[in-house]
């Protein structure tokens, strides 16, 4: 007789598991912070590079004509301005606010560039995939919305800007992560060199990285910053979950001037708009809390701000109590 068939339990090679990737802190190294001509990268290439450094250098973005006309529409209000009282800007500042108003060149040429829309477009779109309206679904697409536009001029003598992450307005309290997660950034920053930025003269310094580590991590160290270094037109696009901030002024006679404007997300705000949906005399009529309910409080630190002041000035000016934003 034949041997029975005997079934031989297949041997299956242990299938490798992949390394758990480090969770990112202040102790990893720091990344590469990259650099491209903007005649030639892509918006993906940026993206990728934002998302490993959080911050990233483009150079050649304006022309001198275009540099040349927002000086002209910016510098009255440059020379207007008065030092700020308070540490978070060296006196030796001086801003500019609302450009989308003031500078037909700054709204199209830096707000609208198309690199800067189409990076704002990829990390800050919000896509609601399920929303069931009855039997039917609705896909919604939320896109950025502007948060900020601001100048900055930083004279001779101005000290360090103490580093900060610029989402704190939207109160964030993100753990660490190995590598960036889409949906983590409340926003991103785009700062254009007017003049030539400098490690001496106040070039933005930020730490590569910062935006992976967990939040409750701190305080930041200045020995791991990189100063943006920045050519006329220029530019350099930074996560707002980067610890940055403007550097000291060593020079005798240089002025630091950079044209700034931040993106946030699109449902970052009221669902009705309350200012215009309302008459601002009748909003005068009601008692101050409720003027703050409404939507002319701050969200403190600092959200929602005009001229870099409290709203409620607006409706009471000289008012003691409105002067703090934090």
């Amino acid at each position: 007789m034949a041997p029975s068939t005997v079934e031989v339990e297949e041997q299956v090679a242990p299938v490798a598991t992949k390394a758990k990737k480090e969770l990112k802190s202040s102790k990893s190294p720091l990344p590469e912070v990259k650099e491209f001509d903007a005649a030639k990268v892509s918006v993906d290439e940026v993206v990728d590079a934002l998302k490993v450094a959080g911050g990233v250098i483009v150079r050649n973005i304006l022309t001198e004509k275009e540099l040349g006309e927002i000086e002209a529409d910016v510098r009255p209000w440059l020379d207007e301005d008065k030092p700020w009282e308070g540490t978070i800007f060296p006196p030796e500042t001086r801003r500019a606010f609302g450009m989308i108003g003031k500078s037909n060149t700054f709204a199209l040429r830096i707000v609208g560039h198309p690199l800067w829309l189409g990076v704002t477009d990829a990390l800050l779109t919000s896509t609601l995939k399920w929303n069931w309206v009855g039997e039917e679904n609705k896909v919604s697409v939320s896109g950025p919305q502007l948060n900020n536009t601001i100048v900055f001029s930083i004279s001779p003598g101005a000290q360090n800007q103490a580093l900060h992450r610029d989402d704190v307005i939207h109160h964030p309290n993100h753990p660490a992560v190995a590598e960036h997660e889409l949906g983590r950034d409340a926003g991103i920053g785009f700062f254009l060199g007017g003049k030539r930025t400098t490690k001496e003269n106040g070039a933005t310094r930020f730490i590569p990285g910062s935006h992976l580590w967990d939040y409750s991590e701190g305080p930041p160290r200045e020995d791991q910053t990189f100063y943006a270094e920045l050519t006329p037109g220029d530019g350099f696009m930074m996560l707002s979950g980067c610890f940055h901030g403007g550097s000291a002024n060593k020079t005798k006679d240089q002025e630091r001037l950079v044209y700034s404007t931040f993106s946030t997300r699109g449902w970052m705000r009221q669902e009705e708009n309350q200012y215009l949906a309302n008459d601002i005399k009748k909003i005068k009529e009601l008692p101050e809390w409720l003027q703050e309910r409404v939507g002319y409080g701050l969200s403190r630190p600092f959200l929602g701000w005009v001229d870099l002041k409290n709203p409620m000035l607006m409706l009471h000016p000289g008012k003691e109590k409105y002067g703090d934003m934090w």
